[in-house]
């Protein structure tokens, strides 16, 4: 941490719901926007401020004081920032736009900037559209204007919102664009844009019609995104009902695969008692919103800091908790050693209750070749496997009726468990279905 003072460098003054951005080829930081409450707002101190720091020197530039004189957007809070590195180009995106005369009743609640828009007295708000600033060329273009406000010629409209995500892709020249908030309404849509030709393409509306099995809508989701796994990552944030922020801040992780378009929730936890939670908070993270969420695309690690736990008996807590996560996929050939090792150590089984020699031969070859022995746990597991030989069978021979034996129905039953066991390894399109045919029985 830098210990001087950025205004006194000749840098950004105070400020909170800004964005940063960073070229890190470049080694540039770049930083845009700000709040101020209105009894701060003159028309003086409305510019809006672009600044770039450079990393090696440790020096401020001023870009612009003001990028609306320049084409660029008015001064706004709650957008969104992401950088073309190779074309040197930054895109900045949604957030609302700060007026002196616009006279606006909040809600405290700290989302992105602390508070949130619940009520508008005099007008409604105004939100910005998209932008594209070229480095190499200090120039600002307007690509995108917001749906509420009247179309320039030749300029598309899209929805604007604050507290979204945006990414940008390099290999497929497109932003991703989802969820955040409009006004009131907390938005789940999903849509990309693509930077070279101008295209939108709705990849989502987040309409109730729409599949269930997508993140849902909220505030202050975190994504990042690996262009090279063609992957998009979500952190969960505060739901869309904030009247029960207690039982909706709740902790997902979703994976949109790109290339197929599909999202996949791969971690989920549902609880959210404060006395759950103590017990966990040395093995993971609490629910919370307004957290910060940042990812290592070389060592494939994200690291998640503070938040709100979104608390109602203690509105003003805040997180200071550092985590970092890891996402662990076996290989295809791990996957097909385990399913191996189910399939052997089933048929271990099987034999030990019909022919216990052959089954201690099977156990000293087939099964033990595809067992790690510099694992101590699969070692450990292999061991306790001989324990099988020396239970009592007697049961295998009590009779069962019609022409079945209690060994029969319990070989059944087991490769039942070893066909589910294995099953979960396929895509659910490859599997059968996971609901129980007794369900659809009324009663």
């Amino acid at each position: 941490m830098l210990p001087c003072l950025s205004l006194t460098q000749g840098g950004p003054s105070a400020r909170s719901c800004h964005k940063v951005c960073i070229d890190p080829d470049r080694r540039q930081i770049f930083t845009l926007g700000r709040y101020l409450d209105m009894l701060c707002r003159t028309p003086g101190n409305l510019k809006s401020d672009f600044y770039m720091y450079d990393i090696d020197s440790n020096s401020w530039t001023l870009i612009s004081e003001d990028t609306g004189e320049m084409g660029g957007p008015q001064l706004i809070f709650d957008h969104q920032m992401s950088m073309d590195v190779e074309q040197r180009k930054i895109y900045v995106f949604g957030g609302r736009v700060l007026t002196p005369h616009t006279a606006i009743t909040f809600e405290e609640r700290s989302g992105t900037c602390g508070m949130a828009l619940v009520g508008s007295s005099n007008s409604d708000p105004t939100f910005s559209g998209l932008y594209c600033y070229h480095v190499s060329t200090n120039t600002w273009i307007k690509l995108c204007d917001d749906c509420s406000r009247p179309s320039s010629p030749g300029f598309p409209t899209i929805r604007s919102r604050v507290g979204h995500s945006m990414l940008f892709h390099p290999g497929c020249r497109k932003l991703f664009v989802f969820a955040g908030q409009r006004s009131k309404e907390y938005l789940n849509d999903f849509f990309t844009y693509n930077v070279d030709t101008q295209e939108i393409q709705q990849i989502s509306e987040g309409t109730k019609k729409e599949p269930c099995n997508i993140p849902a809508a909220g505030f202050t989701q975190r994504a990042t995104i690996d262009p090279e796994l063609n992957e998009i990552y979500v952190l969960s944030g505060l739901s869309k009902d904030k009247e029960k922020r207690d039982d909706n801040v709740q902790n997902s992780f979703w994976v949109y695969y790109i290339a197929q378009n599909k999202w996949s929730c791969i971690y989920r936890n549902e609880n959210t008692g404060e006395h759950y939670w103590s017990k966990m908070q040395h093995l993971e993270p609490c629910p919370r919103f307004a957290h910060q969420l940042v990812y290592d695309p070389c060592n494939k690690v994200h690291y998640l800091f503070g938040g709100n736990p979104g608390r109602s008996c203690l509105p003003r807590l805040r997180l200071d908790d550092f985590w970092q996560l890891q996402l662990c996929r076996p290989s295809h050939e791990q996957i097909l050693q385990k399913c191996k090792l189910f399939i052997r150590k089933h048929r271990f089984e099987e034999l030990a209750v019909k022919d216990r020699m052959a089954a201690l031969q099977y156990l000293q070859t087939s099964l033990s070749e595809i067992i790690d022995h510099e694992d101590s746990e699969q070692t450990k597991e292999f061991q306790l496997l001989a324990s099988v030989l020396f239970q009592e069978q007697d049961e295998k021979e009590t009779p069962l009726g019609a022409g079945h034996s209690v060994d029969e129905s319990g070989c059944h039953h087991r490769r039942s468990q070893l066909f589910d066991q294995l099953i979960e390894f396929f895509p659910s399109f490859m599997s059968q279905p996971k609901a129980n045919l007794i369900d659809l029985i009324s009663l």
